[in-house]
């Protein structure tokens, strides 16, 4: 995990000009952005001290110490908690075991939405459950168990970049999203796998991880392109289960009125029409 520490810091650092924090530039710089030094002196703390953290070589570090390189390097609120967490893993923090349940009770939360598409997020972006609108607009039910896992169905699908026009947004907040779930939980054998494999097979994935983005995923608006309804205009909300570490309540939330929510209405009459027979 120091070495996720280490790039975490050096990619933040890359992203503050001298001028933006009142310093003057001197001299030929080799990288972009804040020398070491200069963070070490805005924060208030030595230089030595500051290279030994972002080496991960240094003792346990305070939160005023942390909060001071925040402020320095402008990290929002998503940003500040994991670098607190990078700094400080848990102590024999372990992978959590392979099988991802979802309670009966959220199950029943989940199937009373019959007028909103949704599903449930676990550990690694994997898709647990979904109700049966969720599955008319994504087509979870078509897919693998390894295919229901939303980093792979965006860098690995082909179809994705149809299936969302606005991919790159797509594809950027889906890394940062993951990077998140990885610094809270740096021994999951499954999630190191599941980045190698990316890692390996998606060069946009590999330049994209690279860039050390965190951001969560409380909610957003995401555009689709549906094969039979037509582009779907999504806003949404992610709730996280209480009592269920790791696993959220993700609701699309059409307009109402909107030509999103009438194609909504449509595809549901749809899941609800019983099937012909033969």
């Amino acid at each position: 995990m120091e070495a996720d520490l280490g790039d975490f810091l050096r990619s933040r650092r890359a992203r503050i000009q001298p001028e933006d924090v009142g310093l003057r530039a001197y001299g030929r710089r080799r990288v972009p952005g804040l020398r070491r030094e200069e963070v070490a002196q805005l924060a208030g703390v030595s230089v030595d001290y500051y290279i030994r953290l972002e080496q991960g070589r240094g003792p346990s570090v305070s939160d005023a110490v942390l909060d001071a390189i925040a402020r320095v390097l402008r990290l929002d609120e998503t940003e500040h908690t994991y670098l607190r967490t990078v700094a400080r893993p848990r102590a024999g923090a372990s992978a959590p075991a392979s099988s991802q349940r979802v309670r009966p009770g959220l199950r029943l939360v989940l199937d009373s939405l019959a007028g909103a598409p949704a599903f449930i997020l676990g550990r690694r972006m994997d898709v647990l459950a979904w109700n049966a609108l969720g599955d008319a607009v994504v087509g979870f039910s078509r897919m693998t168990a390894a295919e229901r896992n939303m980093p792979r169905q965006v860098f690995l699908e082909p179809a994705a970049r149809e299936l969302y026009p606005d991919w790159a947004a797509v594809a950027a907040e889906t890394v940062a999203y993951l990077r998140l779930d990885a610094g809270l939980h740096p021994n999951d054998r499954q999630l190191a796998t599941l980045v190698g494999e990316l890692s390996l097979k998606s060069e946009d994935f590999r330049r994209l991880w690279a860039d050390h983005q965190v951001k969560s995923k409380s909610g957003g608006v995401k555009r689709i392109n549906h094969a039979v309804a037509g582009e779907l205009v999504l806003p949404y909300e992610t709730l996280g289960a209480a009592g269920d570490p790791g696993q959220s309540l993700v609701v699309y939330t059409p307009e109402p009125g909107s030509e999103t929510a009438e194609r909504i209405a449509l595809l549901a009459s749809w899941t609800a029409a019983p099937a012909p027979a033969g």
